[in-house]
């Protein structure tokens, strides 16, 4: 008898069918995520037949799956996050704003026997600012994200707000405050700024900046830290999704990579 163990595959459901459902669904479905097979998407719209999975309701991924995917926005970590974990699911969540409520960060951390991750999206340089947290605080923290105007209008702005944007020629600041405020109030555009203090460890340490450019060909996203340990900037420049121009096209194929990570791929840059 042969001493190799057959390596268990992960049964994966994804909650939500939208830009980056349909690219993640689509490469589970194609065998690309080694270790990982697609057994159910839920989602509240009817899909018919076009789906490469069976449509199932939050309560039967629970029971058909061991991992499941959030891709449909921070309402459902809210919804749905901590019955997910008590169940034995694990979770991986895409929409990281929700972490912004300290409260409900808490009660996902402690909760279990499942466990939850987190996937960076459309950023980089999380790993490293978390090995520098490890050497002490860090003194400052930036982010200045920069979208379209129209990616950012809000149900919450006034009409002087709106016209703002919608007329501006050149960039123009929409809001600042911390990684604890900003996405709140822009829950489709800012998972950027709550994985940034994810990482430093201190929503309230991350200052925010949203600018709106109606001249942005990508959206941009730069991280600026410094303290007693060195500085770092890191800036990253996406193409929006065609789809859904709020989120980056780079976004599923991060949510794919934590995936990959997940399951066992070998050879991987953790």
């Amino acid at each position: 008898m042969s001493g190799a163990t057959e390596a268990r595959t992960r049964k994966v459901a994804l909650i939500g069918w939208g830009a980056i459902g349909r690219t993640v669904g689509g490469a589970l479905a194609a065998g690309e995520v080694p270790g990982a097979e697609l057994a159910g998407i839920v989602d509240n719209r009817p899909l018919g037949d076009a789906v490469p999975a069976p449509q199932l309701t939050v309560e039967q991924a629970l029971a058909a799956c061991d991992l499941i995917v959030e891709a449909a926005g921070q309402g459902v970590v809210r919804e749905w996050g901590e019955t997910i974990l008590a169940s034995g699911t694990d979770l991986l969540v895409a929409s990281t704003g929700a972490l912004t409520d300290e409260e409900l960060s808490k009660r996902l951390l402690a909760a279990g026997p499942g466990r939850v991750y987190f996937t960076g999206g459309a950023v980089g340089g999380l790993d490293l600012l978390q090995a520098v947290r490890a050497m002490g605080p860090l003194g400052e923290v930036t982010l200045t994200t920069t979208k379209l105007p129209s990616t950012l209008e809000q149900p919450w702005m006034d009409e002087a707000t709106l016209a703002r944007l919608r007329s501006t020629t050149t960039p123009v600041e929409v809001m600042s405050g911390t990684a604890r405020d900003v996405p709140v109030k822009f829950p489709k555009s800012t998972n950027v700024a709550a994985s940034v203090a994810l990482a430093v460890g201190d929503l309230e340490a991350v200052r925010v900046r949203v600018v709106a450019d109606p001249a942005a060909a990508h959206t941009s996203h730069v991280i600026e830290a410094s303290g007693p340990q060195g500085a770092y900037r890191f800036e990253v420049r996406h193409v929006p999704d065609a789809a859904n121009p709020a989120t980056s096209r780079v976004v599923p194929y991060a949510v794919l990579r934590s995936l990959a990570a997940l399951t066992g791929r070998r050879g991987q840059i953790l």
